[in-house]
């Protein structure tokens, strides 16, 4: 289990109030707005507003010169090629831009590299498979900033090539025709928090001669998918790209493609929102190119024919769900490196296996960082190389570990919460250590667990449910309200759907609610009845035979009155031991009565790991009874078992000083009492 440090946002209520009276909105919604930065009146109006507004698509520099070059080509009949990637994002730009060119009559194809025997972005082999194709004219989209070589390859080739781009350039550009991408430094455009699909619809834009606000109601849908899919924002255009977005298909107005995926997700058009796109379209989407040839999914998103959309999505539904199972394979391979190796109390996490699948090996990483509460590498050894994906999370900069830690790799790239590395097999040890040593040097920083406010249960009712409606769509940096219910008394647990989930029933004072714990069963709840404890939960509206009730879903739970600083001191030190770095002896070692007093709450029939550590997290601390158990784990009295500890029944005497860890351990402290 990961503990995260609990931040309640710190907010002026008398302010928060004042702005809710002059924008004539829900006290609630005005507060939550202002914990996110929203305190000036003129900008809360804008941010809830439903009026499109777009920076200036001019502003992004050369696109009028590749509007006017893409122009002249369809003039022309000159053969073009977009020329995508095989991401979410990648295949929506270049579903958009074929979709629009074809529109316009022009003779076009579109190319998507294969993840796996081409890599990301342009390469040499397929420009010259282009120009065989008499291809003209190569338009980018989600790629080409930082495609040096393969440019001027295509120049030579006497091909002009159009970059449209969002990711981060290098010193120096590539020599083409035209390169569009706000994070240009010469690039003065006010809005650069947007992703590859918004560039090429830019770009669509200026080649109209139109506003984008005129013609977002044309592609809001593919739009949405790919400014969610691609983790943008949700303030300003993005958010009213998703608005309209969402709007589009509710109405039953959006691509075919993207109707045959919700089909295929079971998914209904009316209950369209963000969750539902980034859970249901995306991942699919991405699973094409994961799994296969992400072509299809561009194939998908340009048919007009519903019965071929179906027969593709369902290939890409059933790779979403090998890509499911895939995941899932590793994941658990990878958990069982970490504990065997003991790399669960490093800094960083680096776990390396043979044959991982590169198309999860990042979502991987993903789930590592979350179950451990640390930054997580995951790679994937094949022969002599290897690859892999890393993530981490606020406070902690993975880019900066890797790049400390650069001379053991081929080559890098990423930025402070997610990165990819490649480096030779023989070389992942070094790079492992390479990695710790840095984080080592930097201040222990814990993952963080962010509440908008604190809330008391009887304020968890149907109107706040309804007042924080005004706030979607929720997305990146504009998450659904995560509010604070503090020191509530368990009372009842009810397993629900086949015991895979819970229904809690909890108290305080004369308010009681209920609360539902996803992806929990009885078995794995670690909570007794009459236990005191802070949720971190959200509220939505059910509706059911037109009676409107609140739903409380719990995201976080944990003791309350938790001393937080003490807690991740007691992590540092037990794991700073167990890794071999410097710790102090006297914070983590039990005496013998405080280790029998943990030996007496395990029963033949096992108690939960996690149930037992909460059980003495407040009197013994965490440090002191994990060592406590590592000891009898030492001297044959329990075994851990499928994350249960057991009894093991022994009619023999033992002494603790047997164990060594409590034997090295009692000998430091008694060194330490004695200087």
């Amino acid at each position: 289990m990961a503990y995260k440090k609990w931040q309640v946002k710190t907010v002026d209520r008398i302010k928060a109030k004042e702005l809710a009276l002059e924008c004539d909105v829900e006290p609630i919604v005005a507060l939550i707005a202002a914990s996110r930065g929203y305190t000036d009146p003129t900008d809360l109006e804008q941010f809830l507003s439903d009026e499109p507004y777009f920076s200036d698509a001019y502003e992004l520099i050369d696109i009028m010169h590749a509007a006017d070059m893409v122009n002249l080509s369809i003039s022309e009949n000159k053969k073009i090629a977009v020329y995508g990637d095989y991401d979410c994002d990648g295949v929506t730009a270049t579903a958009l831009l074929y979709k629009y060119l074809k529109g316009r009559g022009a003779d076009c194809i579109y190319y998507i590299p294969d993840r796996f025997s081409e890599g990301y972005g342009m390469n040499c082999d397929a420009v010259r498979h282009l120009k065989e194709l008499g291809v003209d004219l190569i338009i980018t989209v989600d790629n080409g900033i930082s495609c040096y070589d393969e440019i001027a390859l295509a120049n030579s080739l006497g091909m002009t090539v159009v970059v449209t781009d969002h990711h981060l350039p290098p010193e120096c550009l590539p020599e083409a025709a035209a390169i569009v991408d706000p994070h240009r430094k010469d690039c003065p455009s006010s809005f650069k928090a947007v992703c590859g699909a918004e560039v090429a619809f830019k770009l669509i834009c200026v080649m109209e001669g139109a506003e984008p606000e005129e013609l977002l109601p044309l592609y809001a849908d593919i739009l949405s998918v790919a400014v969610i899919a691609d983790i943008m924002p949700l303030t300003l255009e993005n958010r009213i790209i998703v608005k309209y977005g969402i709007r589009k298909f509710k109405q039953s107005a959006c691509l075919v493609g993207l109707r045959a995926l919700l089909n295929v997700a079971g998914v209904n058009l009316s209950d369209v929102n963000a969750s539902r796109i980034a859970f249901g379209i995306c991942p699919r989407i991405n699973a094409a190119g994961r799994m296969g040839n992400a072509a299809r999914a561009v194939e998908l998103l340009v048919t007009d024919d519903m019965m071929h959309a179906l027969e593709i999505a369902n290939e890409i539904d059933s790779d979403n769900a090998l890509r499911q199972q895939t995941e899932k394979k590793i994941c658990d391979e990878a958990i069982t490196e970490i504990e065997q190796n003991g790399y669960c109390y490093d800094r960083v996490i680096v776990v390396d296996g043979v044959g991982w699948h590169h198309g999860v090996v990042g979502i991987v990483a993903s789930r590592i960082c979350e179950k451990y509460g640390k930054p997580a590498i995951v790679i994937s050894r094949d022969g002599d190389t290897a690859h892999g994906s890393g993530r981490s999370y606020e406070g902690f900069s993975l880019y900066d570990a890797i790049n400390s830690a650069s001379g053991h790799l081929i080559k890098f790239g990423g930025h402070s919460q997610a990165a990819g590395v490649s480096l030779l097999s023989d070389k992942i040890n070094d790079f492992r250590v390479a990695v710790n040593n840095f984080a080592a040097k930097t201040a222990y920083a814990p993952p963080i667990l962010n509440l908008d406010c604190k809330i008391n249960p009887a304020a968890l009712t149907v109107d706040l449910s309804e007042s924080i409606k005004t706030l979607e769509p929720f997305g990146y940096e504009n998450p659904e309200p995560l509010f604070g219910v503090f020191g509530v008394t368990l009372q009842r647990i009810t397993p629900i759907g086949n015991n895979k989930h819970l229904k809690l029933l909890f108290s305080k004072g004369d308010n009681a609610f209920q609360a539902l714990a996803f992806g929990l069963n009885a078995e794995s709840f670690c909570y007794n009845i009459g236990d005191t404890l802070d949720l971190a939960v959200t509220v939505s509206t059910n509706i059911f035979n037109g009676n409107y009730t609140v739903n409380v879903v719990i995201k976080e739970m944990r003791l309350s009155n938790i001393e937080e600083d003490t807690l991740f001191d007691n992590i540092q030190n037990f794991e700073a031991f167990k890794s071999g770095r410097k710790y102090s002896p006297q914070n983590i070692t039990p005496t013998r009565s405080e280790v029998g007093s943990i030996y007496r709450a395990i029963t033949p029939n096992g108690i939960l790991a996690e149930k037992l550590i909460n059980m003495f997290l407040q009197s013994l601390g965490y440090a002191k009874t994990k060592i406590a158990l590592d000891t009898l784990l030492q001297l044959n009295l329990i075994k851990l078992e499928k994350g249960k500890y057991y009894l093991l029944q022994t009619t023999e005497k033992t002494n603790l000083l047997n164990s060594p860890i409590f034997g090295r351990l009692t000998k430091e402290c008694e060194q330490l009492d004695r200087n």
